[in-house]
Formats: structure tokens, sequence, C-alpha cells
């Protein structure tokens, strides 16, 4: 018998596996000893401590009175006892600054103080104390195994916010809850329309970091080229740099050669890469505050675009350029996808693949919105109302995406074989300012001519 079969095996809790080895009492004992202080530095804070109290003091004013509660969110099972790595809801992370791994389950409750304002509480699960047994025993929670979250008083420290027991979430009388709620989550979209300053300055270290990981893969594209699954490789790639400057990926990367660029979300990315062929790269770093860029760039792997591979990225580009045009405080969303659509539809005339431009059949070669907003969601400000959004008008300060695209189906008889089989998108993420727009992504190439020695260089290198 060996020394683990001594001991009972206890019934399955929580935060432990099947497979887990029992603990003897004495080794409970001796865990609980011994363990040193370690005190997060004093001066320690969120990094966007300065700004969440605006935040918060915006939200209240459309609620006086009233209870609300911006959970966290929850973990989420991949396989088995195999979670998925967490991200909080993006409003919490908005209003509180905390966007570590460190918070499924936590919320913050914004309770009525006064006849119009409210206290913000956080409730949170406090670091596992070295007086029990989960913070070397419970696989989801404990220290070992997850890593540090700061204590009670530490958290008040980082964000400004009064914390309090994640135990007392429970006993609170009832609020309306931002994950149920449609009126809440609603406003919470809304008030994230307009970025501030700071929220502008994070977007823009998306952008560069994303910029970064462009020039990546064109160094990669050689060894790309040998390898079977030479998309998966250029997405192995891209997410290093995400990994590397920041939280990771904003959302799934597109790495789409050939006919796979016409599929608009291709995120299986098994091809193979053929050198005659163009490669559709949409993707995006997302920095450790949540805040992701969202860029595209169609790129030929040769180095050198085919002439109808340019006549197609060339029209995608005038889209894009009219559309970009567009962008201007006061004018209706929807300017810019409709400057683009003119474009793309007198085109497709202009080639014979139209008998008009009149219409909506363009669409068939196109299919979606030209741009959404941009911010801690890569589609952000979802729930807000379509007066407010689709419908709405531009203002200063809001981040958005321009993303025209030709998707011609490699079984599509109503185009020339020629073109079958080629997706084009150009997508790139601008800030409204005072007299139209900054291209935040400026820093990579746009124009065939720019792309082409921008690739030779690189590659070269």
């Amino acid at each position: 018998m060996t020394a683990d079969e001594t001991f009972t095996h206890p019934p399955a809790r929580p935060g432990t596996g099947s497979h887990d080895l029992p603990v003897s009492p004495e080794l409970a004992s001796f865990m609980r000893t011994g363990w040193a202080a370690t005190p997060l530095p004093a001066d320690t804070r969120v990094p966007a401590h300065a700004v969440t109290p605006a935040r918060r003091a915006r939200l209240s004013t459309l609620f006086p009175g009233e209870r609300l509660l911006i959970p966290a969110g929850q973990l989420k099972v991949r396989s088995n006892d195999c979670d998925h790595r967490f991200r909080p809801y993006s409003a919490y992370a908005w209003l509180t600054g905390l966007t570590g791994e460190d918070q499924p389950g936590h919320a913050l409750v914004l309770e009525p103080s006064g006849p119009h304002g409210h206290e913000a509480v956080l409730y949170l699960r406090p670091r596992s104390p070295r007086d029990g047994d989960e913070f070397y025993r419970d696989r989801r929670y404990g220290e070992f195994w997850v890593g540090r979250r700061p204590d009670l008083a530490e958290t008040e420290r980082l964000t400004g916010i009064r914390c309090a027991h994640l135990d007392g979430l429970d006993r609170l009388p009832p609020a309306r809850d931002a994950s149920s709620d449609t009126a809440l989550a609603t406003a919470l979209s809304e008030l994230r329309l307009v970025k501030d300053a700071w929220e502008v300055g994070q977007l823009q270290l998306a952008v560069d970091h994303t910029t970064a990981g462009f020039e990546d893969v064109v160094r990669a594209l050689p060894q790309a080229l040998t390898h079977p699954r030479g998309e998966r490789h250029i997405e192995g790639v891209f997410g290093l740099r995400a990994r590397a400057e920041g939280n990771g990926t904003g959302y799934d990367t597109i790495a789409a050669s050939g006919a796979h660029a016409c599929v608009l979300h291709w995120i299986r990315n098994d091809g193979a890469l053929d050198p005659t062929e163009l490669l559709l790269l949409d993707a995006g770093v997302e920095t450790d505050t949540l805040y992701t860029a969202d860029i595209t760039r169609t790129l030929p792997l040769s180095g050198r675009f085919s002439p109808v591979q340019r006549q197609v990225y060339e029209l995608v580009l005038a889209a894009q350029d009219a559309g970009i045009a567009a962008l201007k405080p006061g004018a209706s969303f929807r300017d810019f996808h409709r400057a683009c659509m003119r474009v793309i539809a007198d085109g497709l005339s202009q080639w014979g693949v139209l008998t008009s431009p009149e219409g909506d059949l363009h669409r068939r070669y196109t299919l979606c919105s030209s741009g959404h907003m941009l911010g801690l969601d890569v589609h952000d400000c979802a729930k807000a109302r379509a007066e407010t959004y689709l419908d709405g008008v531009l203002e200063e300060g809001q981040v958005l995406t321009v993303e025209p695209g030709l998707y011609l189906q490699p079984d599509d008889e109503t185009l020339p074989p020629q073109l079958r089989g080629i997706g084009v998108r150009i997508e790139d993420d601008l800030v409204i300012t005072a007299s139209g727009a900054r291209l935040m992504s400026a820093a990579l190439p746009r124009t065939p001519d720019a792309i082409e020695e921008w690739m030779g260089t690189l590659t070269a290198s």
C-alpha cells in the first residue's frame, strides 16, 4: 500500500478534481503555517483610476434612486474541468478599471445614496486566506492554481471603490441587473459611444501594437508559404505579438487566403497559402486595459498584385476613401456606408457585373455594413438603440472602423471566371475629430504600390 492509499478520498468538493490527491491532517496543518506577508505596493492603481468616477457619475444620473448591479461575469467551461480564460464584462471594466482574469463572479453595485446619487460598492472574492485550504486546493480560485488576487483593502486602493465580501451580494435587496435588464444594458452601451481622451489613447496603443503584428506577419510569409496550414502559421505569428504586447487578440484572427477570403468571418485558418493568391488578414491586439484594434489588409502573397487582383483592390480602396471622406461630426452614421456602396455599385456596373448601379443588387458581392463602433468590444456599444447608433449622428470622440469589401464567391456564375474566388477587404480605425476624422492606423500602407514596397522591404530584412 502506498502512502497515498492510507487516506480516504473525501467527497468531491467545489474547486477540486476527481484525480486530486487526498490531504492528510498533518499536511493540511503544515500548509497553514510559515507564509510571509506579500502585500501589493501601496501606490498601485488601476490604469483607469482617474477616469472611472466620472463614468459612474454619468450612469448614476440616469437611474436616480435605483440599485444597479453590473456583474463581471462568470467562468465558462471549455471542456470538462477546463475553463476558458476569463475576460470581464466590458461595462464592468469601464466602470471599475478592473480588467484581469481574477474577476469572475465579482460585481459592482451602485447603491442609491441621497435623492439623486449613488455609492459604488465592489463585491469581491477576497484573496485566499492561508489559514484554510482554498489557496492550495481550489483549482478555480486558489492562489496556487490561478495566481494571487488582491484582498479587499488592496482593491479599494486599486480602484478607489469601497469593497465588500462577495458573500454579501446574495443578501442585497433586488437590483436592476445589467446582465438581464435591457434598459440598463442599453444605457451602458450608449454611455460608451463617445470615448474620453484616455480611451482614445488606449485604442491608439492597440492600433500601434496591431501594426507591429501585421509587420510580423509579412516578415513570416516566406516560412508560412511552406507550411501545409500557412493560414494557421500566420494566426500564430500575430497571436504572439498580441499576447506579448497586450491581453491577446481582441477577436479571433481571420487569416483567409484565396477563396477563404470570401467567407466574412473565416476563423478556421486551416488552409495552405498559394503565392498566386491574396491573403485577407483581419486582426486586432487587445490591450491589457481591454481596448481592441480592428484592422484588415489584403496582401498579395507573392508580394505583387496581379492585374485582376489590383483591379478589385483599387475598387475597394476607392470605396474606403469615399467612406472616410464622409466622416465628420453631425454626419449620419450611415453616410460613410452609403458613400462606400455608391463606389462599389458604380464599379461593378462599369465592369459589366451589374447592368445598373441602382438598387441593392450590389450587396450580393459585398454583403455587410462598411463599419462599426470600436472600443472595449470589437463591435462596441452593440446594445445601443438604433436611434443613437445606426440611425444616429457622429460625434467628436467616437472611434469606428471603415471597412468596405468585395467577396466574389468562387462558385458565382454571375461573375467572369477571372474574378471568382477573390476576396478583398480594407479596414482602418478612425477617431472623429472636430473637423473630420483621424486615421489611427495610418502607419499601415493602403495603396497597392505602397503595400508592395512595404512587403518587399520587410521580407528582405
